[in-house]
C-alpha cells in the first residue's frame, strides 16, 4: 500500500495526556489507536470498515469517551453517530443519521453531549440506552446541517485555535487535480509559551491525495517561521509544550527550543486490517478499559 494512502488525524483530551489517532488507509478502513502523549505509548485498538468523519468527532475531557460520526452507506443505518471507549469503535450508544449532513458531536463536559443531529434524529437506536447521568442537547443554532463545518471550527476555537485569516477559495472545473484551491490561504494558529503552530489550508479535495491539503509551520514570538513542516495531516501542542505532528503515516515530536530535532514517535504505515473484538470493559460506560487480546 503506498505511503501516501495512509492519513492520520488526532484528537487530544483537554484534561489528560490521552489522544486518539484515526489511521485511515485504504480509504474505507480506519483504525483507532490510543496515544499517551506523556509517555508516547501508542496502542492499536479496533478497525472499522467504512468512513469516519474525523473532523466531526470529539474526545471527552478525560479522553475516556469518543463521539464519532461514521458511514458505510448500508442498512440498517447508512450513517450514524456513536459514543465508544477508545481505542474501540464498539458503540455504547448510537444515533442513526442516514445522510452525511451534520453528524457527530462535541462533549460539553464529561457528562454532557452536544449532538450534531436534526430534531428528528435525536433518538438512540433500539436497544441503545444512555445512563441517567449523561445529558444530550442539540449542537448550536442549526444542528444537523453543514458538513465538517461548523462543528470543526467550534471544536478548534474551544481548544484554543484562532482563525487568523478566513482565506478565499477558488473552485476548479470537474476533472481538475484539485477541486478548490486557496490562493489566499485560510490560516489558523495556536499559541503556547510564545511559540505558535500555524495551520494553512491550501486546498480541498485533491485527486489521489488528501481531502484537506494543509501545511503546518512553527513560528516564534516575533512571527518568524522557525520550522516549515510542509504538507502534513495534523499538528497540535502536547500538554508539556512540545509540537506533535502527523505526516506521511508517522507521528513526530519537536521541542520548539530544539528546532532541528524532529523525533519520530511511531510509524503506522505498515498496519493492516484485523478483526478485533472489543474487550468487555470497552462495552461499559464506567470502569477502566483493559487492552483486548
Amino acid at each position: 500500500m503506498p505511503t501516501a494512502s495512509v492519513r492520520l488525524y488526532v484528537l487530544l483530551a483537554r484534561k489528560s495526556s490521552l489522544g486518539v489517532i484515526f489511521r485511515r488507509g485504504p480509504s474505507k478502513q480506519v483504525l483507532a489507536l490510543l496515544w499517551d502523549t506523556a509517555t508516547d505509548l501508542v496502542r492499536p485498538g479496533q478497525w472499522l470498515k467504512g468512513r469516519v468523519y474525523e473532523r466531526r468527532c470529539d474526545l471527552s475531557p478525560s479522553g475516556e469517551k469518543l463521539i464519532y460520526f461514521a458511514a458505510n452507506h448500508r442498512p440498517p443505518f447508512g450513517t450514524w453517530t456513536a459514543v465508544s471507549r477508545p481505542p474501540y469503535w464498539t458503540a455504547l450508544t448510537l444515533w442513526p443519521k442516514g445522510d452525511a449532513w451534520g453528524g457527530g458531536g462535541l462533549f460539553k463536559n464529561e457528562r454532557s453531549i452536544q449532538l450534531n443531529h436534526r430534531a428528528g434524529e435525536m433518538t438512540p437506536a433500539p436497544d441503545m440506552r444512555l445512563p441517567r447521568k449523561i445529558t444530550v442537547e442539540p449542537l448550536g443554532a442549526n444542528p444537523g446541517w453543514g458538513e465538517d463545518d461548523p462543528i470543526l471550527s467550534m471544536r478548534m476555537i474551544r481548544d484554543g485555535w484562532v482563525l487568523r485569516d478566513a482565506g478565499a477559495a477558488q473552485h476548479h472545473s470537474f476533472g481538475a487535480k484539485i477541486s478548490w484551491t486557496y490562493p489566499k490561504n485560510q490560516v489558523w494558529s495556536k499559541t503556547r509559551g510564545g511559540w505558535s503552530i500555524e495551520l494553512r489550508l491550501l486546498g480541498v479535495h485533491e485527486r489521489d491525495g488528501p481531502w484537506y491539503v494543509i501545511e503546518h509551520r512553527l513560528l516564534n514570538g516575533d512571527g518568524r517561521v522557525v520550522v516549515d513542516f510542509g504538507r502534513s495531516d495534523w499538528a497540535d501542542w502536547s500538554r508539556g509544550g512540545d509540537v506533535l505532528l502527523a505526516r506521511d503515516g508517522r507521528l513526530y515530536r519537536l521541542d520548539p527550543r530544539e528546532a532541528g530535532n524532529l523525533r519520530e514517535i511511531a510509524d503506522l504505515r505498515a498496519l493492516r486490517f484485523q478483526n478485533v473484538e472489543a474487550p468487555a470493559s470497552a462495552k461499559q460506560w464506567s470502569g477502566k478499559v483493559s487492552p483486548g487480546t
